[in-house]
């Protein structure tokens, strides 16, 4: 019977649930109403508390009614508990668990609860142990991983285990998400580096602008659609193309495909790399040719503007790429952008030009000196990178430029152009699915972003070991494989498009740029959902799902025990859970 209120339309009671030929169940129970119909939820097994303790609580609730009832009890601590539900459940509906380890144990747990936390809050490991303790934890994630003493040092130990069991996992990776004949997408990043004492830190190419700072790179494989299978960790003055004989041998001995097709950047499958790492192999790849090669094609003629007279791509064949084909595809949007900013960049190095050499000019304490003025020219067109364009003159008191015409006209009618190079034949894919291959490693670039600065943080990179650094970065893959599931099946409810088949179908062709499809414009423009209700980011849904506080609820009759009770769930809430297929739980699991 319903004895308590406890919110309104909601009750608390006791229930009595006969068992067979075992003592009863005593339960705690409410009873509240849901779109009109009455529904019962347990909040706390009490079975093992005395008679006499349930016999006071059933009196406490019976006896007291409306504002009574709600100062019978104390929250004596509130933490948020949905997000942690969201991505934890997750985890475990993806089998995660099992792949780190078969069976439990505290330190899987603790490899659990970083994975977890770097989508929470990515955080240092000081910091997430901090998190976890009893005292000053952030969420009910050390509850349900039973880890409230947990601190930094068995954290790291985790971390060592968790480098241990990188390349099972990722061959369990592999076998779920990669096959025979399937694509393989593979690209390059680079990230910052906190500190000098790392036998990794060094100074390289920085794709972040960072080029005085220490750093480090890594690659990640994809799939097709772009699900982390593995990630690598060098030294930050590793050249790309030096990163990919371990991929492919990876690919070979570690996953056991022989047949697949490997799609790199231009930058990464350099010509060497063909000749020397795909030879005598079944591999088959996928790249682009560099803006020189291009130009080299329409200086002998292979390759004209009047190939893309009636259709935006061609395939073409040339001597110096035997057994290869060559897909040139021409992209008008892309050509005046190009042309727009080449123009802009122009411009803005005359402008400081212009300011040199009014320098050597003005009266007073001018510039002179050919190695000074060369110093601020070269600095100039080191910041512009448009050097190649511009005819410099330098005097011991003057500088005078003049643009290169012919060259920049040279560059112009190449402008929006590009070539796709493969290996693959025509009757495994065609020209289109080819360029739609390449054009696949937009996904590998938002996994890096999502890595780098949005989701996850990679950096800052404070660890000191090499082995340390691995395995944050380990760390952070299976952290994105996890987002990567979730943004799937939460897309109604993001920014992002839930409806890609509608998105390519109205694609004019495989070249032009990609577009939304209009339910995701929809949703960009009205900013709600189909249903209705806020469109949310990947990071705003979580923290709006960690307002569902797991409470500590404390009788005023100190002689009864305090028990946990969910906040009610909101409608998105409820919502989210069920795209995910993830029930929040009260205690441990």
């Amino acid at each position: 019977m319903l004895l308590a209120a406890w919110r309104y339309h909601v009750y608390m009671y006791v229930a009595v649930v006969p068992n067979r030929s075992s003592p009863p169940a005593v339960l705690l129970r409410e009873s509240f109403r849901e779109n009109g119909k009455v529904k019962n939820r347990t909040l706390a097994n009490l079975s093992h508390w005395p008679a006499e303790q349930v016999e006071a609580l059933r009196q406490v609730l019976k006896g007291a009614g409306g504002v009574a009832a709600a100062d019978a009890f104390d929250i004596v601590r509130s933490l948020p508990h949905g997000h942690v539900t969201a991505v934890l459940g997750t985890l475990r509906r993806l089998g995660l668990e099992s792949l780190l380890e078969a069976r439990s144990s505290r330190r899987r747990r603790l490899a659990v609860a970083m994975i977890v936390a770097r989508l929470l809050d990515p955080v240092s490991k000081l910091a997430t142990a901090r998190a976890l303790h009893g005292e000053t934890r952030h969420s009910s994630l050390s509850s349900l991983l039973q880890l409230e003493g947990a601190d930094e040092d068995e954290l790291y130990a985790a971390m060592d285990w968790l480098l241990g069991r990188q390349p099972g996992v990722e061959q369990a990776l592999a076998q779920r998400h990669l096959g025979e004949g399937g694509l393989v997408l593979y690209d390059l990043t680079s990230s910052w580096f906190e500190g000098r004492h790392c036998p990794l830190a060094r100074r390289g190419y920085s794709r972040d602008g960072q080029s005085g700072k220490l750093q480090i790179v890594f690659g990640l494989l994809t799939n097709a659609a772009g699900c982390p299978v593995a990630v690598e960790v060098w030294e930050g003055n590793t050249a790309d193309p030096k990163t990919l004989p371990a991929q492919l041998q990876k690919l070979r001995q570690r996953f056991g495909l022989r047949q697949v097709v490997v799609v790199g950047d231009r930058g990464m499958v350099t010509q060497a790399r063909l000749r020397e790492d795909f030879q005598g192999t079944q591999l088959s790849w996928i790249t682009a040719l560099r803006a020189n090669s291009i130009q080299k094609l329409a200086a002998g003629g292979a390759l004209q503007r009047s190939l893309f007279d009636q259709r935006d791509l061609a395939e073409i064949t040339h001597p110096d790429y035997p057994n290869e084909r060559l897909i040139a595809c021409y992209n008008p949007l892309l050509a005046e952008e190009r042309s727009r900013k080449r123009n802009e960049l122009l411009q803005a190095t005359e402008k400081e030009l212009e300011k040199i050499q009014a320098a050597t000019q003005r009266r007073r304490q001018p510039l002179r000196g050919r190695p000074n003025i060369a110093l601020r020219v070269g600095q100039v067109l080191g910041r512009f990178q448009v050097g190649k364009h511009f005819e410099i003159q330098i005097e011991q008191n003057a500088l005078t430029w003049q643009r290169r015409q012919a060259r920049i006209e040279q560059e112009q009618s190449l402008d929006g152009i590009y070539v796709i190079r493969t290996n693959v034949g025509a009757e495994t894919l065609d020209g289109a699915e080819v360029v739609r291959s390449y054009k696949r490693l937009s996904g590998v670039e938002r996994a890096f972003r999502s890595l780098k600065t949005v989701d996850l943080r990679v950096r800052p990179i404070h660890h000191r070991l090499p082995d340390r650094v691995r395995a944050h970065i380990f760390l952070c893959l299976l952290a994105y494989y996890v987002e990567w599931h979730m943004r799937q099946r939460l897309a109604p409810l993001l920014f992002d498009d839930h409806d890609k088949a509608a998105a390519e179908a109205q694609r004019s062709s495989v070249v032009a740029p990609a577009r939304r499809s209009a339910a995701a414009e929809r949703k960009a423009r009205t900013k709600r959902t189909a249903a209705g209700g806020a469109v949310h980011s990947f990071r705003s849904l979580l923290a709006d799902l960690a307002t569902l506080t797991l409470n500590r609820i404390q009788p005023r009759n100190k002689a009864l025990p305090a028990f946990e009770k969910l906040a009610t769930p909101t409608s998105l809430q409820l919502t989210a859970f069920d795209l995910l297929g993830v029930t929040p739980k009260l205690s441990a699991v």
